[in-house]
């Protein structure tokens, strides 16, 4: 296969994603906003993507749109149905009225869903740990799998009515497509387990019947699992079911989707909801801040298991680059380099090493405008320190504690890390 050639343009130059032109490529990436208690959109989640849109990115990426009520990861997640679709017209003429594009990700949270919350099973490849509803999993059968994909289909269909020009597709984190790619959680022994094709039949399943449903109405990708943090990551080293899914897979994976013909980019990801969230992140954990969203026995147990689930992973920019290295080589579909970009330079590396946007999220929380500021200044460095201290708050209300005023900022007036 020969190598994608590499992206010199200017990343603030309108750029194509399938049918659709970003005005530059910078897209704020999907992080749940928290701000829908009523599972329906609201005026401060409008507000939060207007001021995100106005910060000058091509695109801002709506999470999380759940396909069906049991997907969610409790009941106040917006779940794509009639009823909110006047909502999301809203939403999307806001995001449009600041010169950028719209996105709605897409997904089942499977087994990270809150069955208690939800008030329905958290399903899964098989029965599994469903920690947020201290429950296991029920095991998807026939039915529901045709049920799950025309709910996929059905859901990218009312985001395309509403207003939306890109369709991204959740693969990662061990949601329940995620799941189905695990070997170490996927043990079926029909066609949906077993070898990798078999595993990847949900996923390719779905992302054929998104496409059938908008044809070119939407760019459509999927955010893809690289490593889901246990075992080994690295190529040609996993293979056994304790390795939990690796590049290795995900190459072969992302292989299989390009010859569907179904995408029109990927987003690699890492990290799993279930077993390693802070891979995904990198930077400071914060597990006492952690515990202390919950209450009763998940914040007993996340107290006394936090130094094992909640694990610390040195920050440096464009982290998961090494990573997604290996799946630009394996594709030459364009790629959304996720992961530590914060200023001109990881922009810039991501672009020179051949993948085609960049996806941005904690930064954003701290400034929405550092594109912007970026882009009239390319020695902007970003304010973000990596406290992670956002995280928690995504059980209230997703923000930065120390823009917000809740913490110190321990960045000195010159701008220097204490």
């Amino acid at each position: 296969m020969t190598p994608p050639t590499p992206v010199t343009a200017d990343p603030f130059a309108p750029a194509t994603l399938g049918p659709v032109t970003l005005r530059n490529r910078l897209i704020k990436c999907a992080t749940f906003e928290g701000r829908t208690p009523d599972a329906l959109v609201t005026d401060d989640l409008i507000d939060f993507h207007r001021e995100v849109a106005a910060g000058g990115v091509g695109m801002s990426t709506v999470a999380y749109c759940a396909v069906a009520p049991e997907g969610r990861t409790d009941r106040h997640q917006v779940w794509m149905r009639p009823e909110a679709m006047d909502g999301l017209e809203q939403l999307t003429a806001a995001i449009h009225s600041e010169g950028a594009l719209a996105a709605a990700q897409l997904g089942h949270a499977g087994a990270v869903a809150n069955s208690v919350s939800n008030r329905k099973a958290a399903l899964g490849p098989g029965r599994i740990p469903a920690p947020m509803g201290m429950s296991l999993t029920h095991k998807v059968n026939s039915d529901d799998i045709a049920r799950i994909t025309r709910n996929f289909a059905e859901a990218a269909k009312i985001a395309v009515d509403c207003g939306f020009d890109g369709l991204e597709v959740h693969c990662g984190h061990n949601y329940l497509l995620s799941s189905f790619l695990s070997p170490l959680l996927n043990h079926r022994r029909d066609g949906y387990g077993g070898s990798l094709e078999g595993r990847a039949r949900l996923a390719r399943e779905v992302l054929e019947a998104v496409r059938n449903a908008v044809g070119d109405q939407a760019a459509v990708w999927t955010k893809l699992n690289m490593f889901d943090g246990v075992g080994r990551p690295g190529p040609g080293r996993g293979g056994k079911p304790w390795s939990g899914f690796n590049v290795d897979a995900a190459c072969a994976t992302a292989q299989l989707f390009e010859a569907d013909g179904h995408l029109d980019a990927i987003e690699p990801t890492a990290g799993s909801s279930l077993l390693n969230p802070m891979y995904l992140f990198h930077g400071d954990a914060p597990r006492k801040e952690f515990a202390d969203a919950f209450h009763g026995p998940m914040r007993t147990g996340i107290r006394v298991g936090g130094p094992i689930f909640l694990k610390h992973y040195k920050y440096r920019d464009a982290y998961l680059l090494p990573l997604a290295r290996e799946l630009r080589k394996a594709v030459s579909l364009p790629l959304i380099l996720l992961g530590g970009i914060t200023d001109r330079a990881s922009i810039q590396t991501a672009l020179d090493e051949g993948f085609d946007f960049v996806a941005m999220g904690r930064a954003l929380l701290r400034e929405p405008d550092l594109p912007l500021s970026i882009q009239n200044d390319p020695s902007t460095v970003s304010r973000c320190v990596h406290c992670n201290l956002c995280m928690p708050s995504i059980y209230s209300t997703t923000r930065c504690p120390i823009r917000d005023g809740e913490v110190p900022d321990p960045l000195s007036p010159a701008g220097q890390r204490n």
